[in-house]
């Protein structure tokens, strides 16, 4: 009974990608790829030769994937594809999704700027927030978050998140129960590169932190892993006292591997704060 259903799914999902790759080719026109259109084309779109020679596929292999066969295809092979049918990022992980395969090349951190929209969002934000990248690169803050992360943030320096907690002092002294969150912070690290062990410069940047930092090479060789979840953050500000938030994680739609923090005041301290906001406010007249 197993065996069947996971048999039928299998097969569903090489038909599904069968008619979104027929889909992909049908739209893409002879001039799209400079190849003149000519007139005894019988069908839209590029012929299931021209496709498979654009991708170094063999016309019988790749009319197989048309056609919904059982046949595997390696991730290099479905990268040309993609390139082949000038699939968009959306398009692309579909394709991939669809085949059971990782894409080899999922894109997404090595843009030079954030867009202008995203780091507008972050000025609007009363709270501190940032934004980080797949290798935990701080793309944009806010005033609050270099407020909060005081000889870090407000002042010159590399902004990774991942350098700053297990290699700078002000982090241990700044974060409480620093080694229950840098263990927690190297588990989740570790299920963040699962999407991306062929970016030879994330497993750089994990080979140079695991030779600088003794703890991080600790908790990263105990293999923990753990989804990056909200809950309480606790700091000892050195002018602001004890400090308790909880955070919150959202990813941008336009690039899932860019993530949005947020920490905001716990309940009964933001109702502090607005009760005392409120009686700071003039009465109306």
């Amino acid at each position: 009974m197993i065996s069947a259903m996971i048999a039928a799914r299998s097969s569903e999902q090489r038909r599904a990608l069968a008619d979104f790759v027929r889909a992909q080719r049908e739209r893409l026109t002879p001039a799209a790829i400079g190849l003149a259109a000519g007139s005894r084309r019988r069908t839209p779109g590029l012929r299931r030769e021209e496709v498979a020679q654009l991708c170094g596929l063999s016309a019988t292999w790749y009319t197989w994937i048309e056609q919904g066969r059982e046949v595997s295809v390696s991730p290099s092979a479905l990268a040309r594809l993609a390139g082949a049918l000038r699939l968009g990022r959306a398009e692309r992980a579909y394709l991939f999704e669809l085949a059971g395969k990782r894409d080899p090349d999922p894109g997404g951190s090595g843009r030079e700027s954030l867009p202008a929209a995203a780091l507008r969002c972050l000025e609007t934000i009363a709270s501190p927030a940032y934004i980080l990248d797949r290798r935990w690169n701080l793309r944009g803050w806010n005033a609050p978050a270099e407020r909060l992360f005081a000889g870090w943030l407000d002042r010159p320096g590399e902004r990774n998140l991942l350098r700053f907690i297990f290699l700078q002092p002000q982090a241990r002294s700044l974060i409480c129960g620093w080694e229950e969150r840098a263990r927690r912070v190297a588990a989740e690290f570790r299920a963040g590169c699962s999407a991306h062990l062929d970016d030879a410069a994330l497993r750089r940047f994990i080979a140079g932190l695991h030779g600088e930092s003794a703890e991080f090479a600790r908790f990263w060789d105990e293999h923990g892993v753990m989804g990056r979840a909200g809950g309480e953050r606790t700091f000892n500000h050195p002018q602001d006292g004890f400090l308790r938030y909880e955070q919150v994680a959202f990813s941008l739609a336009s690039d899932p591997d860019l993530k949005l923090t947020m920490l905001v005041r716990s309940g009964d301290e933001a109702s502090d704060e607005t009760g005392a906001a409120n009686a700071r406010s003039p009465l109306p007249r």
